[in-house]
């Protein structure tokens, strides 16, 4: 066979792939959550154009975007595990070998690959309605913790085996992490750290360094969340 049809063969074969793995991902209830996150990111942004507070900064954008983004990644982390069980899919992937490679950390990239697209057009409407930013310095900044809430939220999916039973401790623990967020402030540790908003009398070197120390510390937690939640996926009595 030619190296030219082997090369078409193999870009159409990874094409249905993504393909079909977009309309199991992002099929059921993922329009709302897009719906809700759309929504709520243009009324809030509304509120700081029309509102008489202090001008937006880009603290303020990261602020604004956090939320949508973790909205847009929340659905297909927390019920995907339980659109396969329910769909009977997850018997047929089990048959594959090395499965958690294979299917589900395919989905896992197809997930981020869209939220990040999806932000995109988001930061940049910000940079024309409120203040001027670095467009793909904010969405990246913004992938730590998305990474990490939708790591955690990965693995819970696969320990819970439940949709709403999932979503439910996701909740309880995103309303934790803004509490200690609230107490611990301009922490490495603070999940929901802005990297956009220097602390007032903290040098610019030092709050570097509080950053690099975060990121490292969302992206070690949400690899090893993933790894442990593909590990879950292994035990085949626990979901067939």
């Amino acid at each position: 066979m030619p190296a030219g049809k082997r090369i078409a063969d193999a870009i159409d074969l990874v094409r249905r792939i993504v393909r079909h793995n977009l309309k199991i991902v992002f099929a059921g209830k993922f329009v709302y959550f897009l719906g809700g996150a759309v929504l709520f990111y243009l009324g809030v942004t509304a509120i700081n154009i029309f509102g008489e507070e202090a001008v937006p900064t880009a603290g303020t954008v990261y602020d604004l975007l956090l939320f949508p983004g973790l909205l847009l990644v929340f659905y297909p982390t927390v019920f995907g595990i339980q659109q396969d069980v329910d769909t009977r899919m997850i018997e047929i992937l089990f048959g594959i070998p090395d499965y958690r490679y294979k299917v589900w950390l395919v989905r896992l990239v197809l997930i981020y690959a869209i939220v990040f697209a999806l932000l995109v057009p988001l930061a940049l409407f910000a940079e024309l309605a409120l203040a001027p930013i670095d467009v793909g310095a904010m969405v990246w900044e913004l992938m730590f913790p998305i990474f990490f809430l939708g790591g955690v939220a990965f693995m819970l999916s696969t320990v819970v085996r439940s949709g709403n039973g999932t979503a439910v401790i996701m909740i309880v623990l995103a309303a934790g992490f803004l509490f200690a967020a609230g107490q611990i402030g301009a922490s490495r540790w603070n999940v929901f750290l802005n990297p956009f908003r220097l602390p007032d009398g903290m040098n610019e070197s030092v709050w570097a360094d509080v950053i690099l120390k975060n990121r490292i510390f969302l992206a070690a937690g949400a690899v090893v969340s993933f790894l442990a939640g593909l590990f879950n996926l292994q035990k085949r009595e626990k979901f067939v």
